[in-house]
């Protein structure tokens, strides 16, 4: 398994495509951590290429969250995949997370 992350925007905007498990996680959290460090605003991950293998992959998703607020910021998700946006209801996380609509 390979999970690809691009910085598009240093600090700003990252984008991941692949599976997000435990065997991938540790890559996305750096990035995610690096970016919250280095930004300010929303911190913008876009999920358009990824999918959910296993909890590591939404427990990523709550770290970045925490990461983002102590640094007085937003997560912000983008082109959230349906079956990840199905997860995300299911655990009810979709009242954590920010998920950006189609018109946002």
């Amino acid at each position: 398994m390979h999970v690809s992350i691009s910085v598009d925007s240093p600090g700003h905007l990252v984008s991941v495509a692949g599976p997000l498990s435990a065997a991938t996680v540790a890559e996305l959290r750096a990035a995610l951590g690096a970016a919250a460090d280095n930004g300010q605003g929303d911190l913008v991950l876009d999920l358009a290429g990824a999918e959910i293998v296993d909890a590591s992959g939404l427990g990523v998703l709550v770290g970045a969250h925490r990461i983002a607020e102590r640094h007085e910021r937003r997560l912000v998700l983008r082109h959230v995949p349906q079956q990840i946006d199905r997860l995300l209801a299911a655990s009810r996380l979709n009242r954590v997370l920010t998920v950006e609509t189609a018109a946002g």
